[in-house]
């Protein structure tokens, strides 16, 4: 199977070239492709001068931007599945396998879970994805135990949607959406490690909020 990982990148001067080097380390048959998602420090002076397969994208496109620049890279190029992976560093490659097994299997969307296993600690945060884990099940009848995870693999059928459907964001709320049109979705459990530099666009209490009623309000109206 022909797997490509796509790795978004903003500003991540600090984390993006170990985590590529970590992805090279585990020689685990795939692909990569970084997007630099028109970062204003030098992650694309690393990009270019370590020849880290990358494309530059001229504006800020923000996150689905990215992810979907890179989903057109895989289907144009015949790749088989996809990988979203996070360029912060918080996602490790050791998993990966076990990802591109499940979708052997005959899953369309894997997601590497942090609470198939373990539970979720007490936060604000994990209270939010706790309520968009109880309304994908109500919705869709199905348990997603760590919806906002950001590293999932999907097959070419949906790297096609993905691609060209401008209505399609790797959120919670597509998720639902295509748990509801039939699509087979396997949680697979693995560890994710906290970001070492920078800062996440959610970092703050406000963000999170933010984020998390949009994607409740999707989930119950729009989808």
């Amino acid at each position: 199977m022909k797997v490509l990982v796509i790795i978004p990148a903003y500003n991540e001067e600090e984390n993006i070239l170990r985590v590529v080097r970590q992805l090279q380390e585990a020689d685990i048959g795939s692909d990569y492709v970084v997007i630099n998602d028109c970062s204003k420090d030098s992650t694309p002076k690393i990009l270019d001068e370590n020849k880290i397969n990358h494309i530059d994208l001229p504006v800020n496109l923000g996150l689905t931007g990215a992810v979907q620049t890179g989903y057109k890279y895989a289907y144009e190029n015949n790749y088989d599945a996809a990988i979203q992976f996070d360029g912060d560093g918080q996602h490790l490659p050791e998993y990966i396998p076990a990802l591109v097994k499940e979708i052997e299997n005959g899953y369309d969307i894997v997601i590497g879970s942090r609470f198939v296993e373990e539970k979720k600690h007490l936060s604000a945060r994990m209270l939010g994805s706790r309520l968009i884990t109880a309304m994908i099940k109500l919705t869709t009848g199905q348990k997603i135990n760590d919806p906002t995870s950001g590293m999932r693999i999907i097959n070419r059928k949906l790297i096609k949607d993905y691609a060209y459907e401008l209505n399609r964001k790797p959120e919670p709320d597509t998720l639902a959406y295509q748990m509801k049109k039939g699509f087979r979705v396997k949680e697979i459990q693995v560890k994710m490690e906290d970001r070492v530099a920078g800062t996440s666009i959610y970092a703050g209490i406000g963000s999170s909020i933010q984020y998390m009623l949009r994607v409740l309000i999707t989930i119950i109206f729009f989808n």
